[in-house]
């Protein structure tokens, strides 16, 4: 169930891009050698690296 969560946020994620080349979407977040061990094998309920892909995010809150 975990697995669908961070699944379905990432369709909103700015990291979550397109290739055309490959013609499919991936995650974008640039992790070296460790930084990427440490969040394969981690238990994270959501995503450290989501950012939203909501430019009014921000606007909203100030108001």
């Amino acid at each position: 169930m975990e697995e669908y969560n961070m699944a379905a946020s990432c369709e909103f994620c700015s990291n979550y891009v397109y290739d055309d080349d490959e013609e499919e979407y991936y995650c974008d977040v640039n992790l070296d050698e460790d930084e990427y061990y440490r969040f394969v094998n981690s238990n994270y309920k959501e995503c450290p690296y989501y950012r939203s892909n909501d430019d009014y995010k921000i606007v909203r809150h100030q108001m």
